[in-house]
């Protein structure tokens, strides 16, 4: 991988085995690959990329002005999102194992009392991953036979730099926690998309074929995606 370096802009150029150029402006900080053929001139790509400056701009405009989430505290009445749909929470001190209760719009936060707030964090973390880890089984029985693919584990996690990825050698997919958060079709999407790398590694044409013939409404979930409100910590640090 090398840079382009276009005064306020830096660009990651990659190559691949592909016949066209594909410009990439990753949420939520902006960072801009090129994905390039393999034997394309240097002089070619930056020409390329400097053409392309304008629409680089604007996307980051558009990315900046995303709704983030302000740092959560876990408190009464606080904003929570569960597959897209806004809750208020409700935090209840009891002598009991902690535990999550969703109820219409609501969300009651059970805790032992003087549970702290990165506590009253972790719990909701583990909560959120469970969501997922509920909803992955009927997503796989619907997609791997459909791509011909079989992944050997799906694994849940924190990711600051990523919405998920696949390990084509290990054939494991990792998600990230956030996407409890986002509307259904986002864990759908990006389920399919690390799906897909299991037969396609890259991101070029042949990828993006099995996309469209797959899943049509791709580009519309990863929108939706892209436009849901960022979590904090993507805010701080930089996303794939």
């Amino acid at each position: 991988m090398t840079a382009l370096n276009l005064g306020d802009v830096s660009v990651e150029v990659v190559r691949k085995n592909i016949k066209n150029l594909h410009l990439s402006v990753h949420p939520p900080t902006g960072r801009v690959t090129i994905a390039a053929p393999a034997r394309m001139s240097p002089d070619a790509i930056r020409v390329f990329a400097i053409s392309k400056l304008g629409w680089i701009r604007r996307q980051r405009t558009r990315l900046s002005a995303q709704v983030r989430e302000t740092p959560r505290e876990y408190i009464d009445r606080e904003s929570h999102y569960l597959w897209g749909r806004r809750y208020l929470l409700t935090v209840q001190e009891r002598d009991e194992p902690p535990a999550i209760i969703r109820r219409h719009n609501r969300l009651t936060l059970g805790v032992r009392p003087g549970t702290d707030t990165e506590a009253r964090a972790a719990i909701m973390a583990s909560w959120y991953r469970e969501q997922i880890r509920s909803a992955i089984p009927a997503l796989l029985d619907k997609w791997q036979p459909v791509l011909g693919v079989a992944c050997n584990r799906v694994l849940i996690q924190k990711m600051k730099t990523q919405w998920g990825s696949c390990n084509a050698v290990t054939r494991n997919i990792r998600l990230n926690t956030e996407l409890a958060k986002k509307p259904p079709e986002c864990l759908e999407y990006v389920l399919v998309h690390e799906l897909t790398h299991l037969r396609e590694p890259n991101h070029g044409e042949r990828f993006v074929a099995v996309l469209d013939a797959q899943l049509s409404g791709w580009r519309e979930a990863r929108a939706l995606l892209n436009a849901a409100p960022l979590a904090h910590e993507a805010w701080v640090r930089p996303s794939a």
